[in-house]
């Protein structure tokens, strides 16, 4: 089964932070690239989206999984379709409240 992998605002809003965080540090290239790494793992859901964590502590359905340690992707998966919730990079916190309002697909 193939799956639809979609972004929403606020994941789309933090791969847009990571790049204006770290554009002055490591350069837009290389900045842009890692973004884009992100974003390509990420759809790589389509074709195999049960990985990661279960975490229906914080909401249902939620999933989370790291990628290259440096980042904490979100997402749920309903039906055909996954949805990229949130994107954390380094550590940061995770709170239940982030994903009341913008998680159900």
């Amino acid at each position: 089964m193939s799956y639809t992998v979609v972004f929403s605002p606020a994941a789309s809003d933090d791969l847009e932070d990571l790049f204006i965080y770290l554009a002055p540090e490591m350069g837009i290239r290389e900045a842009r690239d890692y973004v884009g790494k992100i974003k390509a793992y990420c759809l790589g859901f389509s074709t195999f989206p049960q990985r990661g964590m279960l975490r229906d502590d914080l909401w249902p359905n939620l999933r989370l999984v790291g990628y290259r340690r440096k980042a904490t992707i979100a997402f749920q998966i309903r039906g055909d379709v996954v949805r990229i919730a949130r994107i954390y990079n380094r550590g940061r916190d995770i709170d239940a409240d982030e994903f009341s309002v913008d998680l159900d697909i």
